[in-house]
This record gives C-alpha cells, structure tokens and sequence, in this order.
C-alpha cells in the first residue's frame, strides 16, 4: 500500500514529480493505512524496491560498428604490446586529447580555504574572465604529462602540441611514438595520420573507437584535473587558470605514476557481449509494450 500511494500520488494529485516529498507521501499513507506512520519507515519501504523514477544510471551503447576491432590496438598499448611483440625500451605511447572551454570565474568575494571543522567557501556568484583550451599528452607506461593552453582548438594547435612533445626527451631519441587520439575534427582520419606522418615518421595514430572516451586515458586525467585542480573555480583571469594548470604539471611530473590499467581485450568483449543482451532486452520489452498497446 505505500508503494502504491507513492506510485498513485502523481496522477491523483496531477502535480509534478518534483513537486512531491516524502512528508506528502506520509501523510497520505496515514489516510489510506489508518494507523500512524513515521516518515523513516515510509522511506525504507521505498528505498527497497519501488519504482524512483527519479534515479537513473548510465548506459555504454557502443556507436562504432567494429568497436572490439578499433578498441583492440589501443587496449595492447596499453598492455605494453604492439601487434603480439612487447613495446621495445624506446617506444612510447601518448594519449592525446583536448579539453575545451575551461572557464576563469572571477568570485564576488574571495574563497575561504578549508578550517578544522569547516569546508573550504565559495562564493556562488561570479563573472565569466573568458575560457581557454587545454591540450595534453598523457604517458601511458610513464604516467608523464606534457600539455599547453592554446586560444582555440584545432589543427595547427595540435600540432604546436606534437611538436612540443618531439623537443623533449626521451621523446626526441625515441624510436616510435604512438599517439592515442579519439575521432575528433582535429584528429580524425587518414588525414591526421598523414599529418603526424609529414612531421616526424616516427609517429604512429592510432584512433579510439567513436564516442569511446572510457578507454581514453588522457580523459581520466581531464576528469581528475577538473576535481582536483579546477574546483572550486575561482580564478581572477585566464593567466591565473594557465598558471595552475601548468603547476599542477609540474608536480605531477615530478612523481610520475601511471594508470593501473586492468581493462584489456577479455574485458571488452565480456563487456561487449553484456551490452548486446542489454540491447536484445530492451528491444524485446519495446516489442512487447507495443503488442499490449495495440
């Protein structure tokens, strides 16, 4: 009967899902059950398994059709591997990428930092000081970064960035450098390949599967830099924001730990494999709330 109530009330009352709360649904229970409830059992009859049609979780659809295909070299680069043998001592693999559009906030008032018994104060309005992008290389087997902001994204930004990379060492002495990117309008292609191509002969693309940004591991180190580095956003203009990302590279390097990568080839076809029955099982629920319908 409460989840009942609680699955009823919108239709009955017909306001918003958002307009709801758990002392509503309370005290409709109490109408409907008779005999006093609180609202702690109210929840916990809810929390157990009743529709929330308010929580939701993400779900990988794969887009490439040969995802397992295009994912595969990336994954034994990961791996330390290049079409079976292993990497040799001069070999090198970068994960490339771009994050666009970081922001410098400038704060109505100065940021408190954190006090025993106290977070760190923010204050919550602020007025936009412009927005770079940030390009980096990521290391895979050294966990070394190398990045530059730049004023936009594009081509000839990208290969400011390569360059960059090809004047530091062990890079420089290297005999082959594969650069990891994804599929986007910078990077994508045999166009891109031929570029890298023209610039060093050493340099070998090989591209993620599209929309696979999971796998990239220079996009884990974006999300770690925007947790870590960039909140709370209080910066007084874009020179500030360059400063810090730059510190923070600083440092990074200066203890360099890769990723513990554990996602190889097995488990992306189990995954795979998981996400095809996920597809056939929607597809059969569609089906068959379109037979009941009709």
């Amino acid at each position: 009967m409460v989840k009942a109530t609680a699955c009823e009330r919108v239709a009955e009352t017909r306001q918003p899902l958002r307009r709801q709360s758990l002392a509503d649904v309370t005290a409709r229970v109490r109408t409907v059950l008779g005999p006093p409830i609180s609202r702690s059992p109210v929840w916990r009859i809810l929390e157990t398994d009743a529709l929330k049609p308010w929580r939701y979780q993400y779900w990988i659809f794969p887009r490439a059709p040969h995802c397992a295909a295009q994912a595969g070299p990336m994954l034994a680069l990961y791996a330390g591997r290049w079409h079976g043998p292993p990497l040799g001592p001069k070999d090198y693999s970068l994960s490339a990428d771009e994050k666009t559009s970081l922001q410098a906030r400038r704060r109505g008032h100065p940021s408190l930092p954190p006090a025993p018994g106290r977070a760190a104060s923010s204050e919550n309005e602020y007025a936009r000081g412009g927005a770079l992008p940030y390009l980096a290389a990521w290391d895979v087997r050294r966990g070394y970064v190398i990045g530059r902001c730049e004023p936009t994204t594009g081509i000839a930004p990208l290969g400011r960035l390569v360059k960059q990379v090809l004047a530091e060492e062990p890079y420089r002495s290297g005999e082959r450098l594969f650069w990891i990117v994804d599929n986007g309008s910078s990077q994508r292609g045999d166009a891109s390949k031929q570029r890298r191509r023209q610039v060093d002969s050493r340099l070998i693309v090989v591209h993620t599967p599209v929309h696979a940004s999971w796998l990239h591991q220079v996009d884990i180190s974006f999300s770690i830099i925007q947790r870590k580095v960039l909140t709370p956003n209080d910066f007084a203009d874009l020179e500030a924001l360059r400063l810090r990302l730059a510190l923070d590279e600083e440092l990074s390097n200066q203890h360099p730990r890769p990723l513990q990568w554990k996602f190889d080839r097995t488990k992306l076809a189990a995954l795979l494999v998981k996400i095809e029955a996920r597809q056939r099982a929607l597809t059969d629920t569609r089906c068959t709330c379109f037979k009941e319908a009709a």
